[in-house]
């Protein structure tokens, strides 16, 4: 974490929860700008830009997923959403929206603390270049992008192309949620995106080469009804 500290800009309309992020962030270090709509959070967002958004989707002036699209339209910045919402359906059209990942309330601090590190993380690794390393390595699982090999405790892992294509892909965003739709889009194409079957029977089948206990996976992870998650460690 740098001297200031990240700044976070909170977009959440209830006082309640503000009251409770503001102390909650500003204890850790981070620094806020607060929104209580979506209009004042894109005029925030382009006057002060910040590191990271929490984004409540039930704003009364527009609809969160609205709002992270309008802001994907000209920023990268990590959004994460903060919602009552428990629908499967709202968190994949959030994510498919270009969220970073999506916390549902009531959420205890420390897992809230630890969603943000992840993502401005993985948000630095992509500003900085180092995303695209050569070499991603987690645990005993070691992926040479430059050789295409990956090992499992020094033991060379036999993966076929598909395979390879997503476990790469999951390494690459690591600790963010990928929907079904965007991991089928970005291995299979964008005319497969209904074709959510494939994407359980690789990940089967993957989670048979690459983890120690298929049946608890460490590293790929099943956002039940949403996609999957790389957990790092």
């Amino acid at each position: 974490m740098s001297e200031a500290g990240p700044l976070v800009l909170v977009v959440e309309d209830e006082p309640q929860m503000r009251r409770f992020l503001r102390a909650s962030l500003a204890s850790h270090g981070y620094r806020l700008l607060e929104a209580g709509g979506a209009a004042e959070a894109l005029r925030l967002a382009s006057a002060h830009p910040p590191d990271l958004v929490l984004l409540d989707l039930g704003l009364p002036d527009a609809d969160g997923i609205d709002t992270t699209r309008r802001l994907r339209e000209w920023t990268r910045v990590p959004i994460l959403v903060i919602s009552a919402r428990q629908r499967e359906d709202d968190k994949v059209m959030a994510l498919d929206a270009g969220a970073d990942d999506y916390l549902t309330k009531p959420f205890g601090v420390n897992e809230l603390l630890a969603r943000m590190r992840v993502a401005l993380r993985h948000a630095g690794r992509a500003l900085d270049g180092t995303a695209a390393e050569p070499v991603f390595e987690s645990g005993e699982l070691r992926i040479d992008l430059a050789r295409r090999e990956v090992t499992r405790g020094g033991a060379v892992v036999h993966l076929t192309p598909i395979e390879y294509k997503l476990l790469v892909l999951l390494a690459q965003n690591a600790g963010k949620v990928l929907t079904h739709q965007q991991i089928l889009r970005e291995v299979w194409g964008p005319g497969s995106t209904r074709q959510t079957h494939y994407v359980r029977v690789y990940m089967a089948e993957l989670r048979k080469k690459v983890e120690a206990d298929p049946a608890r996976p460490r590293h790929i992870v099943t956002e039940q009804g949403v996609g999957y998650r790389f957990r790092e460690g």
